[in-house]
């Protein structure tokens, strides 16, 4: 049976998740489906619940002090994300629904001004589809090269094979830091230097390394960086684009109404400072502080420790999972560059079999293509399911988990 957690105390934090203490078929629940959206502690619930019991305002438009104080703190929100990347200014921070959203404004923005026929833009094969059809989108009216980067047979990018991609037509790379379906982590900051050797914009799309490890947009150099509140503890709805100030300035608003402007007439309006520009009609101030509880939890525990212990639980899954025959593990064997993320199918059982017997278990997890089915189709899949960990999952639910796996084996007669 698995250990205790070496570096995080496993039992205090689940504590402070409410949802944790629920059953499903009278079986305790075993979520790891923590890819897709991770759970939320006391600490969150409360900040949001506080928040509209005694804070609600709309922000930037109240000369009244309950309007200044709900402004303060969506405001110290953006100082705390901006420390919490390493940012330069917290003006640099931009609110948006999600990680969608985030890379969506770029495309629609610097997208539309800056590329044009004969120029390409490199993704690479393993992307979530939010990394790639706005690029699509965009080649399809603007007659651009999409250009994609390969992966070899354990899952890591061919950066050879990036060097020759990218060349001086190149006007974006757009990554993932860490593979949804994979968990390869891919190395950002090498990958994001060759674009700026060759005059390239870098993004990253941040969505499942931000909930999991230190993040430094200054470090990898990156000019924009995308990520979701709703994967690292905080509320669904708000999401995060940094972007160089240099650059955030050059480009024009994604949408158009209240608050992005600063001064309008019949004739026509000039544009807000950042990050207000970018900011139209009422922010979603509920999302700002969750948020920022959420970054205030992750910071107690410290994001070193967070991404020890989830390294330690994906090599002990790894071994267990590798005990039992026919199953095919996709992704790094090695997770000093793998993130909590596996993905792997059994036998002939179609994963979203597999994740309904899992189901009647109490075990929680994602079967499908993962909004990634370029990459199935390179795997040479349809679908997979897939198991994601967080800081509230230990070893003892793994094994949970890994008895169910060998049950259904001898159920089915695999």
């Amino acid at each position: 049976m698995g250990s205790i957690s070496k570096v995080i105390n496993v039992e205090q934090i689940r504590e402070d998740f409410p949802i944790l203490k629920r059953k499903f078929y009278g079986k305790p629940l075993i979520y790891f489906d923590n890819a897709a959206t991770s759970q939320k502690p006391k600490q969150v619930i409360e900040a949001i619940r506080k928040y509209y019991e005694e804070q609600n305002a709309n922000i930037h438009r109240g000369i009244y002090a309950l309007s200044e104080e709900a402004t303060q703190l969506y405001e110290d929100s953006k100082k705390k994300v901006a420390r919490f990347i390493n940012a330069r200014r917290w003006e640099e921070i931009i609110y948006t629904r999600n990680t969608t959203e985030s890379i969506n404004l770029i495309a629609y923005t610097w997208g539309w001004k800056n590329v044009s026929k004969g120029d390409n833009i490199v993704l690479t094969v393993m992307e979530h589809h939010s990394n790639l059809v706005p690029w699509q989108l965009l080649a399809q009216e603007k007659k651009v090269e999409l250009r994609f980067v390969d992966i070899n047979d354990e899952g890591l990018l061919n950066i050879n094979q990036a060097e020759k991609l990218i060349d001086d037509h190149t006007k974006l790379v757009s990554i993932t830091h860490v593979s949804n379906v994979l968990g390869t982590i891919n190395p950002v900051k090498e990958i994001g230097k060759i674009a700026h050797e060759k005059g390239a914009l870098f993004l990253v799309d941040g969505a499942q390394s931000t909930p999991h490890m230190p993040v430094d947009v200054r470090d990898i150099d990156a000019d924009f960086f995308a990520f979701s509140g709703h994967k690292m503890l905080g509320p669904m709805g708000i999401g995060v684009l940094y972007g160089k100030r240099e650059i955030l300035e050059r480009i024009g608003p994604f949408l158009g109404g209240g608050d992005m402007i600063k001064s309008c007439s019949l004739s026509g309006c000039s544009w807000n400072d950042l990050p207000w520009k970018f900011e139209a009609g009422t922010s979603n101030v509920e999302g700002a502080v969750g948020l920022s509880a959420a970054i205030d939890y992750l910071n107690s525990i410290g994001m070193e420790s967070i991404r020890e212990h989830e390294e330690e639980l994906t090599r002990y899954a790894l071994d267990r999972m590798s005990e039992i025959e026919d199953i095919k593990i996709y992704g790094p064997k090695n997770t000093k560059i793998r993130g909590g993320v596996i993905s792997f199918n059994l036998g002939n059982i179609h994963p979203h079999d597999l994740a309904s017997i899992l189901d009647a278990e109490g075990i929680a997890i994602r079967a499908g293509h993962h909004c990634a089915q370029p990459l199935m189709t390179r795997l040479g899949v349809t679908a997979t399911a897939r198991a994601s960990f967080y800081i509230y999952n230990d070893k003892n639910e793994i094994d949970v988990f890994i008895d169910v796996l060998n049950k259904i084996k001898r159920r089915l007669k695999l």
